[in-house]
């Protein structure tokens, strides 16, 4: 299964970045790639949503339903898919102080599989998926940046 991570260092305090991780509610304001996320439920640091995500260079929308387990004394969200297009979708987002801002780990385990899917398909499909992380982690961290 395809493993990416990503990182990112954020001139802004941990509290702030992480408080802005934590309100994916509010992702579809700011980025681009997320075209609505609906709360399902949440309870204590359990949050179940509904998210239609957009791939541009091919037209495409995804769906699934995920659930994200937020640890407040860690600064973890560790998130897996429920139901969705995804065969398979995991991963740990980790805040830290860093330097007098925070460090943003983000690391995602997929599976994305399309029956008679050649090998070059699969390197498309991963650099999406690399492009989206990218993405999602500049968007934090400008809308931490500017706050």
């Amino acid at each position: 299964m395809p493993t990416v991570e990503t990182t990112t260092w954020i001139d802004a305090p941990l509290d702030r970045v992480y408080g802005i991780a934590k309100r994916n509610e509010d992702f579809p304001q700011f980025m681009k790639d997320v075209q609505s996320l609906a709360i399902v439920e949440a309870e204590g640091g359990r949050v179940v949503s509904d998210w239609v995500g957009l791939v541009s260079a091919f037209g495409l929308k995804v769906r699934w339903r995920q659930e994200d387990v937020w640890d407040d004394s860690e600064h973890v969200c560790r998130f897996q898919q429920i139901q969705g297009d995804y065969d398979k979708l995991q991963g740990t987002w980790t805040f830290r102080d860093e330097n007098g801002g925070t460090r943003f780990i983000s690391v995602v385990e997929y599976e994305y599989n399309v029956p008679t899917i050649g090998a070059l398909v699969k390197r498309v499909i991963h650099g999406l998926v690399v492009k989206n992380l990218d993405d999602t982690l500049a968007a934090i961290k400008k809308r931490a940046e500017s706050a």
